[in-house]
């Protein structure tokens, strides 16, 4: 988290403007700082993107980044279907759009949102520039400054810094292996209610959660829906991995369960590619045109060429199957994940289990901070995201963000390895420290205590 600082200072204490000029350069550190918004004085680089300069190095393993395994598509039919488009269709392909979106597209994504159990109308899905815009376009329409927004702690971090950007206040709501905890977003509602405050709404990431890789049990989907009623509470629910669970049983949407009480996201990111951009949002009419309205203000129109190459895949492409293979691609590399942190990992240590998704949520033992390792861990080959970044209070600083969804299996095995190596040093440093005698060994895996919810920093 940033510090707080006084207007017009720097966190050296030093004044900042366009007359302070940098030692030794006569130039000034940032002539346009007295004229920038207010939104803009808590803006800074998140933890993932700060890491993939140094990540990206191929002598690092990385278990940061949430990248999709293009890799496992079927390049060959996908470059012989865009060369089919552009040549029956590139004029208009390449042309302006709706700024709605394609409507065979929108179609089409009723399509795949029915798999969920979600019942929607082509007419009320704004197509976003992936899912971040969407929730950009929805931050917009429904925050203003000072303004209220509950969500899972840890949370994901492109939409902390979409409501940071809002100006607005996250009062995050705690998990445990199932998810959500009822008691403790009705806890969090209430107390707002004692202050003469309300959120504005609840923005939850159901299934296998970035970053805590947990699922909102259905049980909990229920219970969740009916205190948010209860408080008259609308839910933002994004949900850009509920396809790819790992046993391929599709959980229901919780725009399925409420459908006038959710705004869903959805995202073709992390099902096709990546690089496609295309997301969407389903809202009810009055929200869905100004969503529409916001949209063509920041870009005019989605990019039609995207859209319509995300179109023909859906009608040309067997992308069902191709789930599949993501399905079971993903699981394999789960699997090497928990089993060589099972085999590798301190005792003390514990992580999550998920069922589908990316990512591993891992908690240190007391007196370690993720962030502080992190530097070690880079000298030792191998980056993870720190926990911190994923709460807008300051928590989490036990925990990290694994990502097992782009590298080999061998890679993720290496990587735990390299990973145990830096938090056994740690652990030593500490109780050398603390009591004056070397640390004890830790090499072996006796004892190891596995999580299947969220650490002490989540629950």
């Amino acid at each position: 988290m940033r510090e707080n600082l006084p207007s017009g200072s720097s966190s050296e204490g030093l004044p900042i403007g366009p007359h302070f000029a940098a030692a030794g350069t006569g130039t000034t550190l940032d002539p346009y700082a007295d004229r920038y918004a207010d939104r803009t004085r808590g803006m800074s680089v998140s933890e993932i993107r700060a890491l993939f300069a140094v990540a990206n190095r191929p002598e690092i393993v990385s278990l940061a980044g949430g990248m999709p395994y293009t890799a496992a598509l079927p390049i060959d039919a996908i470059s012989d279907m865009v060369g089919e488009l552009l040549a029956n269709n590139g004029p208009k392909a390449l042309q302006y759009g709706p700024g709605q979106g394609d409507p065979r597209l929108r179609e089409l994504i009723c399509d795949v949102m029915a798999l969920e159990g979600i019942t929607g109308s082509a007419e009320d899905i704004t197509v976003t520039v992936g899912s971040q815009q969407a929730l950009d376009l929805v931050s917009r329409v429904f925050l203003d400054p000072g303004d209220v927004v509950l969500a899972e702690g840890p949370s994901y971090v492109g939409a902390l810094g979409t409501f940071e950007a809002a100006q607005a206040e996250v009062v995050h709501v705690p998990m445990d292996a199932d998810g959500l905890i009822p008691e403790a977003l009705r806890g969090a509602l209430v107390a707002l209610q004692r202050e003469d405050r309300r959120a504005k709404f609840l923005y939850t990431v159901p299934n296998y959660h970035n970053p805590a890789g947990v699922t909102l049990s259905e049980p909990r989907r229920h219970e969740v829906l009916a205190i948010c009623e209860e408080f008259d509470l609308l839910v933002l629910e994004d949900n850009p991995y509920g396809l790819l669970g790992f046993d391929g049983v599709i959980q229901p949407a919780l725009r399925s369960l409420a459908p006038d009480r959710v705004i869903y996201l959805g995202s073709f990111s992390k099902t096709f590619a990546a690089g496609v951009r295309v997301g969407w949002a389903l809202a009810p009419p009055a929200v869905r045109q100004k969503l529409v309205l916001l949209s063509e203000a920041e870009v005019l129109c989605p990019p039609n060429l995207t859209q319509f190459v995300v179109a023909e895949y859906l009608s040309t492409q067997p992308w069902k199957e191709q789930l599949k293979v993501f399905r079971e691609l993903y699981r394999e590399r789960r699997d090497a994940t928990l089993d060589a942190l099972s085999a590798m990992m301190p005792a003390e240590c514990t992580w999550t289990r998920p069922t589908g998704g990316f990512y591993v949520w891992l908690t240190l033992p007391e007196g370690l901070d993720a962030k502080v390792m992190q530097p070690r861990a880079i000298h030792s080959r191998v980056a993870y995201v720190p926990g911190v970044g994923f709460y807008a209070d300051g928590n989490g600083r036990r925990s990290m963000r694994l990502s097992y969804c782009f590298p080999e299996p061998d890679r993720l095995r290496e990587g735990v390895r390299r990973l145990a190596g830096v938090i056994e040093e740690e652990l030593e440093l500490r109780e050398t420290f603390l009591t004056g005698q070397p640390g004890r060994d830790r090499s072996a895996a006796a004892n190891r205590h596995v999580s299947d919810g969220p650490g002490p920093d989540v629950a």
